[in-house]
């Protein structure tokens, strides 16, 4: 049954825990990321809403990458499409969750139902993909959630040296372009923040993304980018 409310988000607990339960349909996952509550999956428990105190952002101002990255990014042969192979590329970033000793459906809070679900917002326009290639293959890539102005990544994954950095840099560039200044990452981590993420408070963050999400959907290329 689609869920038609959420409780508050200041009623989260600690670790922003604010429901257990619930759906994948379309409607239950765009009220979800609009009103700033992502959902944490797990094959062994039941489906977990989170709107995390402290919420962790790119502001462009503050994004950096590497020299080494910038200096291997003017010779790369890489290519860089939007939205040609959505669900192959949560796949992948799946399977890069994996332990030697798992299988995808065993470790990755990205579910079989997951996939599905997400497959269902990006049949919709609300969910998109940037796709990195070494020729026919498909080396790298990002996903994430786009309501609005807003932009949310959910997963990356990388085959090949720098790929998933590219998919990013591809991302963030192509956001700039369209006037957005900031990319919800959710939850810091070490790669995120070495690019420039920092956590803003949960005030704060439901601010610009009520901001967000009243204006236009973003649109993405559907061609190659070299």
């Amino acid at each position: 049954m689609t869920i038609i409310e959420f409780p508050p988000v200041s009623s989260a607990d600690r670790s922003g825990l604010i429901a257990i339960g619930g759906d994948f349909e379309v409607e239950s996952l765009v009220l979800a990321y609009s009103s700033g509550i992502f959902p944490w999956p797990s094959p062994d428990y039941p489906l977990a809403w989170f709107a995390p105190p402290q919420r962790a952002i790119i502001a462009f101002e503050n994004y950096h990458e590497s020299k080494n990255f910038l200096r291997w990014l003017k010779n790369t042969k890489f290519t860089v499409t939007y939205n040609t192979v959505f669900a192959l590329t949560m796949r992948c970033c799946a399977g890069g969750h994996v332990k030697p000793d798992e299988t995808p459906e065993e470790s990755t809070w990205i579910t079989p139902e997951m996939i599905a679900a997400y497959t269902e917002l990006h049949n919709v326009g609300v969910a998109h993909s940037c796709e990195v290639w070494e020729g026919d293959e498909l080396v790298g890539g990002v996903y994430g959630i786009s309501i609005g102005a807003m932009f949310a990544a959910e997963s990356m994954f990388h085959r090949r040296d720098n790929a998933s950095k590219l998919a990013l840099h591809s991302l963030v560039a192509h956001l700039r372009v369209c006037g957005v200044s900031w990319l919800d990452v959710q939850v810091i981590n070490p790669f995120t923040k070495s690019l420039g993420a920092t956590e803003i408070k949960r005030d704060k963050f439901m601010q610009v993304l009520d901001e967000a999400i009243k204006k236009p959907a973003l649109k993405f290329p559907n061609h190659l980018e070299s």
